[in-house]
C-alpha cells in the first residue's frame, strides 16, 4: 500500500466498517516497519485492500476489505494469502484476526483457508454490537 491508494482504503474503511479508520491513521499506521499492508486492483482499479501488524512472530490481521463490485471474485482470498505468505517470509509462527459473528462470508474463506476458529469475543463490535469471532493460522 502506498500513501497514495490510502485515500482509497479510507473511502473503503467508511463504506465497510463502524469505526473506520481515517486515511492518516492509515498513512501513520503504513510507515511502521512492523505492518503489512496490500491492495488488491483489478483491471487498474482498486479492488480492497488488507492489512497485518507484526510484533515479534506473531501477526494481527487488522483490516481486510473488498469493494462491492469485487466481492466473491476471489479478492479476498488473493490478499489473505498475499498475508499469509507474507508472514512466512518474515518468519512468523501464528497470525490471528477476528471477524463479526454475522460476516458468514468471512468467516466460510477464513476456515477454507486453513484458519482455525478458537474463541468468541462477546459483544466486542458496536454499532451494532456483536460478538467478535477469534481465528488463528498457525505457520510454523
Amino acid at each position: 500500500m502506498t500513501k497514495e491508494s490510502a485515500v482509497y482504503t479510507a473511502e473503503l474503511e467508511k463504506l465497510c466498517f463502524s469505526a473506520p479508520w481515517s486515511e492518516e491513521i492509515l498513512c501513520e499506521t503504513i510507515e511502521q516497519s512492523e505492518s503489512e499492508f496490500f491492495c488488491a486492483f483489478v483491471d487498474g482499479e482498486f479492488a480492497g485492500y488488507a492489512g497485518m501488524l507484526c510484533v515479534l512472530d506473531e501477526g494481527q490481521i487488522c483490516n481486510v476489505a473488498v469493494c462491492p463490485p469485487f466481492r466473491r471474485m476471489g479478492v479476498g482470498e488473493a490478499l489473505m494469502q498475499a498475508q499469509r505468505e507474507r508472514g512466512l517470509a518474515r518468519g512468523l509462527s501464528i497470525m490471528f484476526l477476528e471477524v463479526r459473528a454475522g460476516n458468514t462470508a468471512a468467516q466460510r474463506l477464513y476456515e477454507k483457508m486453513g484458519w482455525e476458529k478458537v474463541g468468541v469475543r462477546r459483544n466486542y463490535y458496536s454499532n451494532p454490537r456483536e460478538d467478535g469471532v477469534l481465528y488463528n493460522l498457525y505457520l510454523q
